[in-house]
């Protein structure tokens, strides 16, 4: 047994000791308390002050699928006197590729006339895009501007004339027709452009007089720069591909096809520019005479079996009747029928909105395409279930419930 008083000194020291640790130990935590409250008052204060940050009022969208991305330039060539040689034809095209990626084949997006890529990144009404869906998918996914449009240069003394459509052009034939003074059999239909505004799709509504800043001039012989630069693409990227096109693009689509049929996997076709054969006037659903340079689906030469060598080798006849009151009767060929030989190996997906313009002859390219030996699937959106889009669906407000329907058709029938 110790000596008393050596044992009182332990055991005052023992207790001081402890003092000191629950001391220290309370510093601690008002300490990590301040630094806790430091960070909150100091992020909230970043937020409140960062300057880098973009407002509210600047879209910007969720990258975290995406591993990388890059743009480059296809097609081409110099041309012009010795000396004086300028680039031309040349066409700007924008790649992403998700960190996984999930689906066998990319997907390369042909956009419409007055458009460039970005309306697959963007709806007017500042949500993401087709590209981003489908990048969730895990699809690699190609966006171009054709030649002379957007970020591909346009060549003054080669490319020539350019247009560009009105406020009211716009409107009446896509965005607003009811309200601007469109004149066609469906357009009442229409109920899905993403705006609520009381001038909903015409000059005023926001979300228009955003859509309008993004259309763009064009030139009138377009497909004779895109149809080579989309074949330059195909071959750069050197394996079969999934087109998606839209409107203008569907003829540019279809004529890449035809010139490399081994690089297509599959094709959707968005309302292509039509009819094949006969103009026609959309609001008395009524044809208003022949196209003189068809070669049956769009107006550059295509691969036929026997060969066609002209227009006029194709020869056609009339419908009687047609399936729908609002829809013209087609122009078939007579036989013996010329193949498109370069056709019978995907399938196509050829789509038609409720509310379009469009719907008057979307029926003809599908049946000019089947007659002639190739597999396209015509499917009006509301048989689907999909009501009140327009010919521009990719930026309607019900846009991620088309892209869903294509993307299920894809991975069904692209094999």
């Amino acid at each position: 047994m110790g000596h008393p008083l050596q044992d009182f000194g332990t055991v005052r020291e023992e207790i001081m000791n402890r003092r000191i640790v629950k001391t220290g130990l309370g510093i601690l935590f008002v300490g990590a308390l301040g630094v806790v409250a430091g960070l909150r008052l100091g992020t909230l204060a970043g937020k409140a002050k960062e300057p880098a940050m973009p407002p509210a009022s600047i879209p910007t969208f969720s990258t975290e699928n995406i591993g990388r991305e890059g743009f480059f330039y296809v097609g081409g060539k110099y041309e012009g006197a010795p000396g004086k040689e300028e680039m031309h034809g040349a066409m700007y095209v924008e790649v992403m590729v998700p960190k996984q990626i999930k689906q066998k084949y990319p997907i390369v997006f042909f956009h419409g006339n007055g458009q460039t890529g970005a309306v697959w990144k963007e709806t007017p009404d500042n949500r993401p895009g087709w590209a981003y869906y489908l990048i969730n998918q895990g699809y690699t996914v190609y966006m171009v501007d054709y030649p002379a449009r957007g970020r591909s240069p346009y060549v003054p003394d080669m490319d020539g004339k350019l247009g560009l459509r009105t406020a009211q052009e716009l409107s009446q034939i896509w965005t607003g027709p009811t309200l601007s003074g469109g004149d066609f059999p469906r357009m009442k239909l229409y109920t899905q452009w993403p705006s609520d505004s009381p001038k909903k799709g015409t000059m005023g509504d926001p979300v228009f007089d955003n859509f309008i800043k993004g259309q763009m001039q064009f030139i009138s012989a377009q497909a004779e720069l895109a149809v080579p630069a989309g074949v330059a693409l195909l071959d750069q990227i050197g394996s079969p591909v999934i087109l998606i096109t839209h409107s203008q693009g569907g003829g540019i689509g279809f004529n890449v096809a035809d010139q490399r049929p081994n690089l297509i996997a599959g094709m959707v076709a968005i309302e292509p520019g039509g009819p094949q054969i006969g103009s026609v006037d959309t609001a008395k659903v009524k044809y208003t005479g022949r196209i003189g340079n068809a070669w049956g689906i769009t107006g550059m030469q295509m691969h036929y079996d026997p060969p066609v060598n002209s227009p006029d080798d194709l020869k056609t006849y009339l419908e009687e009747k047609s399936e729908r009151p609002d829809e013209v009767p087609c122009y078939m060929q007579k036989e013996p029928v010329h193949k498109l030989v370069t056709f019978s190996n995907f399938r196509i997906l050829s789509i038609s909105a409720e509310g379009t313009y469009h719907r008057v002859f979307d029926s003809c390219i599908p049946k000019w395409i089947n007659q002639a030996g190739g597999h396209d699937e015509f499917i009006r959106l509301e048989d689907a279930g999909i009501h009140g889009n327009m010919h521009e669906m990719f930026l309607d407000r019900n846009s991620d419930v088309v892209i869903k329907y294509i993307d299920d058709w894809m991975r069904k029938n692209v094999k």
